[in-house]
């Protein structure tokens, strides 16, 4: 069940209207790592996962206040657009190029199609996506992703801070940055205390057994580019993370095998092959009288 209290976790009000910052703001909202994304991520986490429990109370917890994200920066976007001239009517105006490049920089469906208003979108209009998320019911490679995509939030949202001078609008942001540094070290303390519980561990899926991979090219690091430095990381020598080997380094593959020959796919595909034109014309006639799928 969901209840809404129409109340906030955080001011969200800006000092002036800004179009322009209003459609940059999309980005953190409605983009591949907006708050959309980690709302519904962490939603879809909750609702798939296989044992109760602090896990998942803290993916129901955790998902509902990023739904409250949501609605600040929706709230903060619809008020950056309220009183902003989103269209040019003086000629003077337009033959302006300096405000004529500043107003191009708005998203004109903020006017269009939202009436002023914010929508599920990125910064460049591109309607948000349910593949964003990931949600595999294996929490360590979950909890994992989501250490990835707060990350990534995080990143924009410094990124973006520095994009404005308006102080309300950098007090939400700078709660927003504070929460996403929680979020980081939550989920990566999570991830460890899955593997300190022997719950999941290194590698993902941990109890897919090892013997069926070829342990031989488990732990070497291949070098595939003429780049040598890549041989003094920890991933090119050493002890493994998952403490089940050690790393070794080839420069290059020391080893191949012959390409396959190219396909022949049914006639009926009508793809070009080695076979005369007319002769792939007869194959697929033949086919279809014996209906032969």
């Amino acid at each position: 069940m969901f209840f809404h209290r129409q109340e906030m976790q955080h001011t969200a009000k800006p000092d002036r209207p800004d179009a322009v910052y209003a459609r940059k703001l999309q980005e953190v909202l409605g983009g591949q790592y907006g708050e959309i994304t980690v709302a519904m991520q962490y939603g879809f986490q909750a609702w798939n996962v296989h044992i109760p429990g602090k896990y998942r109370d803290l993916l129901f917890g955790i998902g509902a206040e990023e739904f409250g994200h949501v609605e600040m920066l929706a709230v903060m976007i619809a008020q950056l657009l309220e009183k902003s001239p989103l269209g040019i009517t003086e000629d003077a105006v337009q033959d302006d190029p300096v405000v004529a490049a500043v107003v191009g920089g708005t998203d004109v469906q903020h006017a269009i199609v939202a009436g002023a208003g914010a929508r599920p979108v990125d910064s460049n209009g591109n309607p948000w996506q349910g593949s964003y998320i990931t949600s595999s019911g294996n929490l360590l490679a979950d909890f994992t992703a989501n250490a990835n995509a707060e990350m990534q939030g995080r990143l924009q949202v410094a990124r973006l801070y520095h994009m404005t001078d308006d102080a309300g609008v950098r007090d939400l942001l700078s709660f927003l940055l504070a929460r996403d540094t929680m979020h980081q070290n939550q989920w990566i303390a999570a991830a460890a205390e899955l593997r300190a519980e022997g719950a999941e561990d290194l590698p993902v899926p941990s109890n897919f057994p090892l013997g069926k991979e070829d342990r031989d090219v488990s732990y070497q690091y291949i070098n595939f580019s003429d780049g040598p430095a890549a041989a003094e990381g920890s991933w090119a020598s050493g002890p493994t993370p998952d403490g089940k080997g050690e790393f070794t380094y080839l420069d290059g593959p020391q080893a191949t095998v012959p390409m396959p020959p190219p396909t022949h796919p049914d006639s009926r595909f009508y793809g070009t092959t080695e076979l005369p034109n007319t002769v792939e014309k007869v194959a697929g006639a033949v086919q279809d009288k014996l209906h032969k799928e």
